[in-house]
């Protein structure tokens, strides 16, 4: 036989042991994690219910899921097992800060702003108007602009064209 009929063989062969491989180093870690739980950890089952793990054995786990809720899983049911911040980040909805040492941001700017000074006292009295001008209001404003307007000498004209618009259809030859 030649060699090179062999090569697909072995390929699919290392491919193979590499799948296995990695899926039982996957399986190990998984079972190293499921194996250090300790009462008090903070869990989310393959389900997707988070717990605390109240007792901990060799094939199960006693979850406490709330106020006198007390739940018996298999061990391989616990999907991982989180850090105490995540787990109180998650189900208590506890953030934990690590700049709290910060300065914090008001929510208003009323603290940002010096308004003891008498300037300022004068400029709050002034009232902006920001809303739109009246319609009463704009052709008086035009009317001031334009002092010598030309009256429209053919009104009549652009009324004909709107009246000659047809569909296009009854003229055609």
């Amino acid at each position: 036989m030649n060699t090179l009929t062999l090569l697909p063989f072995i390929v699919l062969i290392a491919a193979m042991f590499l799948m296995t491989r990695s899926a039982k180093k996957k399986q190990q870690q998984a079972n190293d994690m499921r194996n250090q739980m300790q009462p008090g950890s903070g869990v989310r089952t393959i389900g997707g219910m988070y717990a605390t793990v109240k007792e901990a054995s060799e094939d199960t786990v006693l979850l406490d899921a709330g106020p006198g809720v007390e739940l018996l899983f298999a061990k391989n049911a616990i999907g991982a097992v989180l850090t105490d911040d995540e787990y109180n980040r998650i189900v208590h909805g506890i953030e934990h800060d690590l700049k709290s040492d910060a300065d914090i941001v008001p929510d208003d700017a009323s603290s940002l702003t010096e308004a003891d000074g008498p300037a300022d006292a004068a400029a709050s009295d002034q009232a902006v108007d920001l809303g739109k001008k009246d319609a009463a209001e704009e052709p008086a404003a035009d009317a001031k602009a334009d002092p010598d307007p030309e009256p429209k000498a053919d009104a009549e004209p652009e009324a004909d064209a709107e009246a000659k618009k047809t569909d296009g259809g009854s003229d055609a030859k």
